[in-house]
């Protein structure tokens, strides 16, 4: 059931008045969702089919649902917290907005590197943030790892998204912690000079220069390259896993935590831990052509076609505690 803007800004404002326990029926869970409705409802429907209990949410980008939860405090609807990107979760969670949640189901659903370590957010689906290049201008044996897009011999065939998408910054953060500020300063440095043309404001745009030969190859997140595949199967677009023989392909997730003032915390530790299950994982996958967070799942047949590959298994939680710095260093190093 969806949660109109305007209807649940006033249900906030009418909560000063009325206790949240008493506000909130106990059959309920209130999520505010980062990710688009599309994306969210069939799995709450789902849920509330297989228990009874109805989801209300709200979507909007992740800054001002955060916003609202500050401004809300402990009258706040919002029993969930959901969005992309672990360095918009680890800002959550850094912030003071969600609650630790221990979780037997979830420990053994969601792989530790890809949950908080204080136990505040757990990964619910993965993206890989890989190479995706155009197989008539280059070889899969010529790449080998995010590194070497940096060499000269990638001079004016490289395309990048814009610095200022989340996905990048965190990126970014995952090699500073792997090989410290000033190499992967240097090895930004590198992309930048390596660029055909000025970054590009979406992966979908990106991916869609490297296909159209205006770039040999670029980085992006691999469900942009599933939407893009099922709608043009013959598109010159292929995807190529680097790192192979190190720590392996940077990934990244979407994921939730139990909003710190939730009315009803046990009822969203029931809905996460659903979302960690064989059915939610399975429409994770379906929806949106991600990887799902619980390894014993299975990708869907699409996203399984692009082959396996190794994950980096440094805790994502670092996207996070290092994206202050990465952002900086990408602006030293130029990259717009």
């Amino acid at each position: 059931m969806l949660v109109k803007k305007g209807v649940l800004a006033l249900a906030a404002l009418m909560a000063g008045a009325v206790a949240p326990a008493m506000a909130w029926a106990a059959d309920e869970v209130v999520v505010y969702s980062a990710r688009n409705e599309q994306l969210i409802k069939p799995m709450f429907d789902a849920y509330t089919k297989e228990t009874g209990i109805e989801i209300k949410f709200v979507t909007d980008k992740e800054g001002p649902l955060m916003q609202r939860l500050k401004a809300e405090g402990a009258n706040t609807p919002a029993d969930v917290f959901l969005t992309v990107d672990a360095g918009n979760l680890w800002q959550a969670g850094n912030e003071g907005l969600l609650a630790a949640t221990p979780s037997k189901v979830l420990e053994q659903n969601i792989p530790a590197y890809l949950r908080d370590p204080g136990n505040q957010w757990f990964g619910l689906s993965v993206r890989a943030r890989t190479i995706a290049y155009n197989p008539t201008m280059v070889k899969a044996s010529e790449m080998s790892t995010y590194e070497d897009l940096a060499d000269p011999k990638w001079k004016g065939k490289l395309c990048l998204r814009t610095s200022k998408k989340v996905y990048n910054q965190s990126l970014v953060a995952m090699m500073i912690e792997e090989h410290g500020a000033a190499k992967t300063e240097e090895i930004v440095k590198g992309w930048v000079a390596n660029q055909a043309t000025e970054p590009f404001s979406s992966d979908t745009k990106m991916m869609e220069a490297v296909a159209a030969g205006q770039c040999a190859l670029g980085i992006g997140n691999t469900y942009y390259y599933g939407r893009l595949v099922a709608a043009n199967p013959d598109i010159s677009l292929k995807l190529f896993w680097p790192n192979q023989e190190g720590t392996g392909v940077h990934v990244n997730i979407s994921g939730a935590g139990v909003v710190k003032h939730a009315g009803n915390k046990a009822g969203a530790q029931k809905l996460i831990e659903w979302l960690s299950s064989d059915k939610a994982q399975n429409l994770f996958s379906d929806s949106n052509h991600e990887y799902p967070a619980n390894a014993n799942i299975k990708p869907s047949e699409l996203v399984a076609s692009w082959g396996t590959f190794k994950q980096n298994q440094i805790n994502v939680v670092r996207a996070g505690e290092l994206q202050v710095e990465a952002v900086k260093l990408m602006d030293r190093a130029g990259y717009k």
